[in-house]
């Protein structure tokens, strides 16, 4: 009878225990209903932000949607400095797209405009890294190889790409009134493919100065192999670049010295290159 009395007694948590059980739980509880209050909160905020927007600001984006609908260069370095200066002047904005699609937002033309800055940007920064950099004789002679090689990656993926960008969007920039010569061949194309024969003089340059370094330990098969290695670079420098400039050709010269006898094969390859 007394286990009767007291088994139901057993199976119910103390007062004290069941509080504790409750503090340890509290913590996590607040923290996550805080947590749905502010997300809440932010985005009323957010919202009412956007909704001010829309009703004070109507005049000063009419003057902005005039300005891109007006808007026609022929210097894409123009082009630029209008998309800087719009960038900073929708930055007031609490949220561009939001605000902007409440009013007849010249999207097409405004994105088309900032895209065409961006490529000529990272073009033009490519360039000036190309035309910039020289060679480090402190680092050893396969991480300076590296270096450039991966420069002249760089500078063919990035014409490969604009050319896929401009046989896509070269008739939309016509359209919306976006220079489009320096897309041509004749534009960033032949300026990064020039600075890319800097690359291909230098290579071939610290090649020759290694060359001199390797045959003065008899090292031939390693000689062989910085030779080849050289003739593959300029190849694909050839390739990308087109005709070789006379001082690239003047690199090839002092690396035909250096030559030794025996590399009969690696001669001729230089020799057809040069003459290409």
């Amino acid at each position: 009878m007394v286990d009767l009395l007291t088994s139901p007694e057993k199976k119910k948590d103390p007062p004290a225990a069941a509080a504790a059980a409750w503090n340890q739980k509290k913590p996590t509880v607040v923290s996550v209903h805080s947590s749905i209050v502010g997300e809440i909160q932010n985005r009323s905020a957010h919202l009412l932000a956007i909704k001010a927007d829309v009703e004070t600001k109507g005049e000063f984006i009419n003057s902005l949607i005039h300005k891109v609908l007006a808007a026609a260069y022929t210097d894409i370095e123009d082009v630029v400095k209008f998309v800087d200066w719009l960038d900073k002047e929708l930055a007031s904005l609490a949220d561009e797209r939001a605000v902007l699609k409440h009013f007849k937002w010249p999207e097409r033309k405004a994105d088309a405009m900032r895209e065409a800055a961006i490529e000529y940007r990272d073009l033009k920064l490519l360039e000036t890294e190309i035309s910039s950099y020289e060679d480090d004789t402190s680092i050893p002679c396969g991480l300076a190889l590296k270096r450039m090689a991966g420069l002249l990656d760089k500078s063919e993926k990035s014409i490969q790409r604009l050319i896929k960008l401009r046989n896509s969007v070269m008739r939309s920039y016509q359209e919306c009134k976006i220079p489009v010569d320096w897309m041509l061949d004749s534009g960033m194309v032949y300026k990064v493919k020039q600075a890319s024969m800097k690359l291909v003089t230098m290579y071939m340059k610290r090649v020759g100065t290694e060359l001199q370094s390797v045959r003065s330990l008899d090292k031939e098969s390693a000689q062989e192999a910085l030779l080849l290695q050289g003739m593959h670079f300029a190849n694909r420098a050839h390739q990308f670049a087109g005709d070789l400039d006379s001082e690239t050709l003047c690199a090839f010269e002092e690396i035909r010295q250096y030559i030794p006898g025996h590399l009969v094969g690696s001669n001729g390859l230089l020799t057809g290159i040069s003459s290409a």
